[in-house]
Order: structure tokens, then C-alpha cells, then sequence
């Protein structure tokens, strides 16, 4: 292996300059960007991970199953691991960092409630490990995150909530009291939630049906305020986003698509059909894709996995399957979502 060696740029003390070894060809129009950030950042980010669901008809079925899939490809999802929390991963609420892909609460058929936070490191495949507490123990709460903050809101104990619970993502512990959704109304159960940098939103909810669409600055703390409406009343959607567009799919076994621009405030608009007719469908991104996986779809959990490009409109296409069919919110995040600013 050859060895190029450039001399006239040097270091600081102007003692050597850099080796650049293993090049034997370059050429450029103007220049090289090098990689930055830590290892485990650089150049493997762009990975949905799928975690939890319940199955039924009888017999039913907790899922602990943790699916991972390459966002930017096509193909069935392979198994990345186990949540820890045995037997209340359903109904649960998961959002993620660059690094960190982190789930909270949860359910048990038909009342015990779960306040345990777990997480993975993304990159790798493994268990989830042990984080902290939420507040306290609740199910359907909706999740999402910019790069630095995870946040739960609403949810049920099994009266709807409409408390708003912060992490820091890097750092262990128990979840903090952000405020609250302050809607106005009950519905702050299996609500759909994605996020910007600097937004998070949360959209429909349960008990009855609605269509508001709420947002909070996820870097402060303080109350929920009002964005709009979607497009139909329904709870129990698939959430996802890039830097400024959220998208809403499905719901209520409709296969609306529904999106918004983040930064501003207004009602959704139509933006096409997804491949089925599902409720309690789990949902990832990138900057440019979002995915759409699992839900009901009679007569019990879909294995379903939809794609569409979030900066177009259209009906989603088909992207592959889960390892299992699963219903009741099992949850989805991604390390390249629109919350973490790149």
C-alpha cells in the first residue's frame, strides 16, 4: 500500500504535517469534507427500530420483540433484541437520539399500567436496559424528542392523563414533570407525537375521537398549546417527521395520511393513503422517508411495513415485514429523526 504524504500544511507548532495513508488516487472540484463526532455516529445512523405490541385474538400475546429495520433500503425487519420489561410492552411510547433509542410506560391486559423507562444503544443489537421511572405509570402516551430531550405526554392510568414527562436522553434517571397537554378535553390518550429540533406535536387522541393537534417547545418547559386540527377525528396513528414536515397515518382502521409543516401553526392537509386500513400502527423516519409498521388489521396484528417520502404527497408503497404481526401500540423510533437538527 502506497503512502502520500502532504507537508506543506502543518500543525499548529508547525513541526509535521498530516499523513494521509492507504490513498493512492484523489481528486476533488473544490475540497473534502472529513467525518466528525464520535465513532459510533459516524456513517451507520439511518437504522427504525419496533418494539413491543400485543396480539389477539385469543390466545393473546405481550411482545417484548424489539425488530430493527435500514430506513433507506426495502426488506423485512430482523430481530435487534428484547425489551426487559416483561409483560407490559404493549401501549408503550418510545423515542430515540442519534445514539439512544428509549421506550416508556406501557400496559398488561386488561389494567396494570407500567412507569418503566428501558433503552438500547442503536447502532448495536442487544436488551434494553434499565433507564428510570416516568412520573408514574401510565399506558398510550404519545413520545418523541429533539437530539438532547425525550418527552411522554397523556396517556391512561386508565383515565386519560394529560401530564407531559422530560428525560435527558444521555443521562440516567427517573423522568421530571414538563407541564401539561392542556387541551381543554379528555382525549389525551393514544395520541400520535413526532417533532422538529425545536417542536414536539402531538396529534388526535381517544376517548371520544378528536383532531386537535398540539405542540410544546421541547427545550423549555410549560403547557401544550393548540396547532390545528388533522384533516378526520381519530386516535391511535402512526407519528413520524423530518426537520420540518409531520406526517399522521392512520388511525381508528382509516388509511388517511395527514401533514403539517412544523414550524408553523394551521390545520393538516391530505396527503395520501397508506397501503391499509389499521389503528395502533408504530411509525419512524429519516429526512426523507417515513416508515409505518404493524397495527390492527383484522382479525388481529399486522405485520405489516408502509413507506412513503415525506417531502412529496402520495399513497405509501410497501417496504417489507415484521418478524411478528403485532397490534396495541407497539412503538417505533429512529438514530436520523426530524427532531435531532440533521
Amino acid at each position: 500500500m502506497s503512502e502520500f504524504r502532504v507537508d506543506q500544511i502543518t500543525n499548529q507548532s508547525g513541526s509535521r504535517g498530516p499523513d494521509i495513508a492507504g490513498i493512492t488516487t484523489f481528486s476533488a472540484t473544490s475540497g473534502m469534507l472529513m467525518p466528525s463526532g464520535t465513532t459510533e455516529y459516524r456513517g451507520g445512523r439511518g437504522r427504525g427500530l419496533f418494539g413491543g405490541g400485543y396480539t389477539f385474538p385469543a390466545p393473546t400475546t405481550n411482545f417484548n420483540i424489539i425488530d430493527y429495520v435500514t430506513i433507506a433500503t426495502l426488506g423485512n425487519a430482523l430481530d435487534f433484541g428484547d425489551l426487559a420489561q416483561q409483560g407490559t410492552n404493549n401501549s408503550i411510547g418510545a423515542c430515540a437520539s442519534s445514539t439512544r433509542g428509549v421506550w416508556g410506560g406501557g400496559s398488561e391486559e386488561p389494567s396494570t399500567n407500567s412507569n418503566v423507562i428501558q433503552f438500547v444503544t442503536i447502532s448495536s443489537t442487544g436488551n434494553s436496559f434499565d433507564f428510570g421511572d416516568l412520573t408514574f405509570a401510565r399506558r398510550s402516551a404519545g413520545a418523541c424528542s429533539s437530539s438532547t430531550r425525550g418527552i411522554w405526554a397523556g396517556g391512561r392510568t386508565p383515565t386519560s392523563q394529560n401530564v407531559i414527562d422530560y428525560i435527558t436522553i444521555s443521562t440516567l434517571g427517573n423522568a421530571s414533570v414538563f407541564g401539561d397537554l392542556n387541551r381543554g378535553h379528555s382525549s389525551n390518550t393514544s395520541v400520535g407525537a413526532c417533532s422538529s429540533p425545536t417542536r414536539g406535536i402531538f396529534a388526535g387522541g381517544y376517548s371520544p375521537n378528536v383532531n386537535t393537534i398540539t405542540f410544546i417547545t421541547i427545550a423549555n418547559t410549560g403547557n401544550g398549546q393548540y396547532f390545528g386540527d388533522l384533516t378526520v377525528p381519530r386516535s391511535s396513528g402512526g407519528c413520524c417527521s423530518n426537520l420540518t414536515r409531520g406526517i399522521f397515518a392512520g388511525g381508528n382502521s382509516t388509511n388517511v395520511i395527514d401533514y403539517f409543516t412544523i414550524a408553523s401553526s394551521g390545520n393538516a392537509i391530505d396527503f395520501g393513503d397508506l397501503t391499509y386500513s389499521s389503528s395502533q400502527i408504530s411509525a419512524c423516519s429519516n429526512s426523507s422517508r417515513g416508515i409505518f409498521a404493524g397495527g390492527y388489521f383484522a382479525p388481529g396484528g399486522a405485520n405489516i411495513i408502509s413507506f412513503v417520502t415525506i417531502a412529496s404527497t402520495g399513497n405509501a408503497s410497501d417496504f417489507g415485514d415484521l418478524t411478528q404481526g403485532r397490534a396495541i401500540r407497539n412503538a417505533g423510533c429512529s438514530d436520523a429523526h426530524g427532531g435531532l437538527g440533521d
